[in-house]
């Protein structure tokens, strides 16, 4: 295993040829960029800054080129107000070509699916991703073995079959 910078980790969002896929697990994350936008939620303001996100425009230039990139969010229900400010942010990363799924986190809990997040490129490249207990961002590992990331990819493919897409999910 070898830690990544964030700058290393942010390369290999630009660097995937063909699929990308995010695993999320937390109710929470202290990520600096973010908190002004969460603030504005939180007080019923609006955020016209938050469709001009870096990520968006990376997003949809990935996609644009036809990879595809997915995601599932395991949360809890009722959700925290970080989960709420991130359903109402995920129309726009469906507009950036993201595909965003929604696992309660007791139906995860059924499927045995880890409790840490993680990501991996093109089923090669694991990446699993650390916080510490205020769920701010540490040093990501990126993970070279085959056993490992056959495993990640297992759980990739079993969280993703029983995920819902936000659609489906805001609307029940």
């Amino acid at each position: 295993m070898a830690l990544l910078t964030p700058a290393e980790f942010g390369a290999l969002w630009d660097a995937f040829q063909h699929t990308a896929f995010k695993f999320e697990v937390r109710d929470r994350y202290d990520v600096p960029s973010e908190q002004e936008s969460l603030r504005r939620f939180l007080a019923g303001q609006p955020d016209p800054e938050r469709a001009a996100r870096p990520w968006l425009a990376k997003m949809k230039a990935a996609t644009g080129e036809g990879k595809r990139v997915e995601r599932v969010r395991v949360v809890t229900e009722p959700h925290s107000d970080y989960v709420r400010w991130l359903l109402a942010g995920a129309p726009l990363n469906a507009a950036a070509g993201e595909d965003v799924r929604y696992l309660p986190r007791t139906h995860a809990a059924t499927l045995e699916l880890p409790d840490h997040d993680f990501a991996i490129f093109d089923s090669a490249r694991l990446v699993l991703l650390n916080f510490d207990d205020q769920d701010r961002p540490l040093q990501h590992e990126l993970v070279t073995d085959p056993d490992m990331v056959l495993r990640h990819c297992q759980w990739r493919d079993a969280a993703w079959h029983h995920a819902m897409p936000y659609d489906q999910y805001a609307g029940r």
